[in-house]
């Protein structure tokens, strides 16, 4: 490898690409070059503009040229799992997208261009997985949008704008550090409930289900065992076992 120079990845030919183009099952045109290796955003794929889909994810690419603009019927277009540190202007001009994908790359609040506001037909947008440390309130102009993704990022707080889309459905900023969203964690319980209960004998159970019982009966033991015992035990005065008195009724509850 020259010196200073990275990894060149896998080179992509018009005949390729031309290869990648699939028919989705809105019967839209999309070019597939997924998981291709590709380090650089190949130049031979302007030929094939008029595409309705592209799919660049899972590659190495690092940047994404302001010439995407050329892709003017775009209504689809998933860069996710890509080196990406910053967008170009140009994907501003993207007026037909409904659907981005940018989850899993290595962009900042910086490298988020004030031009991907003016994707007003955009209804998902996933910024999941990057290094957002906070969200443009201009992102409230996006008012077509349904989906958003800003989960596993660095956030401290979402824009009143954002939060108040009107058509928004599905927020998604799970493992960021929001106190209004941190839930409170439950207490853990050592020992499982048990919902149903089942008695049989030994002798009725086939040999898996027969050790398959075992074997939950062992860890309930284990489990018990490794709790602690509480001083605050209840006391029966005035039986000799918890369920003395119910021996004399025992036969009325058969009859039942």
């Amino acid at each position: 490898m020259p010196k200073g120079k990275g990894p060149q990845g896998k080179r992509i030919t018009l005949k390729i690409a031309k290869n990648s183009i699939r028919v989705a099952f809105n019967g839209r045109r999309r070019l597939d070059l997924s998981k291709m290796g590709i380090t650089t955003f190949p130049k031979c794929i302007l030929e094939l503009a008029d595409v309705e889909e592209l799919d660049l994810s899972r590659n190495m690419l690092k940047k994404i040229p302001n010439t995407i603009e050329k892709f003017q019927n775009l209504m689809w277009l998933d860069l996710h799992s890509n080196q990406l540190d910053e967008l170009p202007s140009a994907i501003g001009t993207l007026q037909n997208l409904t659907y981005l994908n940018l989850c899993n790359n290595k962009l900042t609040t910086k490298s988020l261009p004030e031009e991907l506001t003016l994707l007003r037909n955009l209804r998902t947008l996933n910024l999941g997985l990057n290094c957002l440390e906070s969200i443009p309130t201009t992102l409230g102009a996006l008012r077509e949008l349904i989906e958003l993704g800003l989960f596993d990022n660095a956030l401290t707080a979402i824009p009143k704008s954002v939060k108040k889309l009107p058509k928004l459905e599905r927020l998604n900023v799970k493992r960021n550090p929001l106190p209004e969203f941190t839930e409170k964690e439950e207490e853990v319980d050592p020992i499982k409930r048990i919902e149903s209960l089942y008695l049989v004998q030994e002798k009725d159970l086939c040999g898996s289900c027969l050790q398959i019982c075992q074997g939950e009966r062992d860890e309930l033991h284990k489990l018990e065992d490794a709790t602690p015992s509480s001083s605050n035990k209840p006391r029966f005065h005035s039986l000799l076992t918890p369920n003395s008195s119910a021996r004399d009724n025992q036969e009325e509850w058969r009859i039942r």
